[in-house]
């Protein structure tokens, strides 16, 4: 049993080391890639994947510390709450983005290398939070189920950046990405809520 655990609380470490560097380069792609097609969902978006990288490091230590179960017990509470305010920033970010767009009436340019990394995320992101979630089971915590949820919404967000790119690429309709956004503010706060609110450990 204890061997068993072992061996899930490794590939929960490999799956955030991923999480880690596959945030890092989409972080970075879409912000380059927004700022140079003055697209501010597109910029967005690569915020919400380094707010994934710190919550990626912060499950890295969670999984790191998994043998002790004093520790493990401690450092998972607080890894939930640092997770709950990343949904938190997230939504708050998201609901500023939103409204901004609207405001500004503002058509970014076409984003090809956008509208392929949003593909790309769309394939990812649905994956590595199934995984998450089987590791969150096996270990019952909650703060990794709670980062499974995080990479759940950023397939979400990967299909409203994708549809808002294609909409604004074939019809100039500027406003359905942070319409669409805005649907999801509601959800990842109340995700997030939910996060800081839960007194669960592992067993």
């Amino acid at each position: 049993m204890v061997l068993d655990r072992r061996a899930v609380a490794q590939r929960g470490k490999r799956l955030e080391y991923f999480t880690i560097i596959w945030n890092s380069l989409e972080g970075l792609v879409a912000v380059i890639a927004g700022a140079m097609a003055g697209s501010i969902s597109l910029v967005g978006f690569g915020v919400d994947s380094f707010i994934e990288v710190t919550s990626g490091a912060t499950l890295l230590w969670r999984m790191s510390v998994d043998s002790d179960e004093r520790k493990r017990e401690r450092i998972e509470i607080v890894s939930l709450r640092i997770v709950g305010v990343c949904f938190i920033v997230l939504a708050a970010y998201l609901g500023y983005k939103a409204f901004g767009d609207l405001a500004r009436q503002k058509a970014s340019e076409r984003s090809v290398p956008g509208i392929i990394l949003a593909c790309a995320s769309l394939i990812v992101m649905p994956v590595l939070s199934r995984a998450k979630r089987r590791v969150g089971s096996a270990l019952r915590s909650a703060a990794m189920d709670a980062d499974a949820k995080q990479a759940e919404f950023c397939t979400y967000l990967s299909a409203i950046l994708l549809g808002g790119l294609l909409l604004n690429a074939a019809w100039g309709l500027w406003w359905a990405d942070p319409a669409a956004a805005l649907v999801m503010v509601p959800i990842i706060a109340k995700e997030g809520v939910a996060a800081l609110r839960d007194n669960r450990c592992c067993d």
